[in-house]
């Protein structure tokens, strides 16, 4: 996986993972035949992916089990596409994840009689405009006469670069996710939306600011130095010194050289690693205690022992995992 995919890749799952966050884009953006049936319950999200491994460094997925108001159990599949470009093979993959979808359905429920629906929803925050129909069918290369007989389905696309961008969103929080998803793949416009940019972040809570502006430097081609410190400083004053020590290291050096020279410069390396450290460390406590609840004991010793780089690859795991032990599980 390249490294400007990955940083997609885990700031979309990030960004859906939050049963708050999720629930609000589904509902804004799913047909309100759909949404308007759905329970007040928040989603539930299905641990797994089912994209396939050569497609990850371009897709990334999200399941969510939901409640209708009738009570009627029903998956929601968002597959959010970080290509630059649309992809007209879409709703081939869509079909094919769907399907994986209720074979796994199917083997935790062999005594069904009917199969529960997946509604998909395509998330493209590309720098291309989107212009692939929205349905299989349009992939199909049949007579007109035989669409009656053939297999078919329509799928629902949110495309961040046709959205108007205070109307990403009506929640202030979710529309700061969402704008930097936007403009992560438009150099162009990235100073021009500065002082927007800094409007919606000022409504973010702390530990999503950080990760927020993380994923910007990682992404954001045409913020330098001063722009980011500048962001940082009119949000979260209080912050700048200690953001931008953790981000000379993990981030910088491995995506922009010229970053990290500036600021090995001027003295600031004093103490980073150990503070980056303590920093991803309750970062990884509050994920584990949003996704599985209270933390053992043993978690926590394995947490205050853990490097740097086991703490992000332990941060990227909750997404998929089960279970705690599948969290912390040594890799073969």
């Amino acid at each position: 996986m390249s490294k400007i995919a990955h940083p997609h890749d885990r700031f979309l799952k990030l960004l859906l993972s939050d049963p708050e966050r999720a629930a609000h884009l589904l509902r804004e953006r799913l047909p309100v035949e759909i949404s308007a049936l759905l329970s007040d319950e928040l989603p539930e999200l299905v641990g797994g992916s089912f994209v396939d491994q050569e497609l990850q460094e371009y897709l990334t997925d999200r399941l969510f089990r939901v409640k209708t108001v009738h009570g009627q159990e029903t998956f929601l599949y968002a597959l959010i596409d970080h290509k630059s470009y649309p992809d007209r093979f879409v709703a081939w993959q869509l079909l094919r994840y769907m399907v994986r979808t209720l074979e796994q359905w199917e083997r935790e429920n062999p005594e069904y009689s009917r199969l529960p629906p997946v509604v998909p929803l395509v998330v493209y925050h590309g720098a291309d405009t989107w212009y692939i129909p929205n349905n299989f069918l349009a992939l199909v290369d049949a007579p007109t006469g035989w669409r009656p007989y053939l297999l078919d389905f329509q799928f629902s696309l949110f495309d961040l670069g046709h959205i108007e961008d205070h109307k990403l969103s009506k929640q202030p929080y979710l529309r700061a996710w969402l704008l930097a998803a936007k403009y992560a793949t438009r150099d162009g416009k990235q100073l021009e939306i500065k002082d927007f940019f800094v409007e919606v972040l000022t409504e973010v809570p702390a530990d999503d600011f950080m990760i927020i502006m993380r994923y910007v430097v990682e992404t954001y081609r045409q913020y330098g130095e001063m722009d980011i410190r500048e962001i940082i400083r009119r949000v979260r004053p209080e912050e700048e010194e200690k953001m931008m020590s953790q981000f000379a290291q993990s981030v910088i050096e491995n995506t922009n050289p010229k970053w990290a020279q500036m600021v090995w410069q001027k003295g600031e390396q004093v103490g980073e690693k150990k503070g980056e450290k303590n920093e991803a460390s309750k970062i990884l406590t509050r994920q584990l205690q949003r996704r599985f609840g209270t933390v053992p004991d043993w978690a926590n010793e394995k947490i205050a022992k853990a490097d740097l780089p086991s703490l992000e690859d332990w941060s990227l795991r909750i997404f998929d995992a089960q279970s705690l032990d599948d969290v912390f599980a040594d890799k073969e």
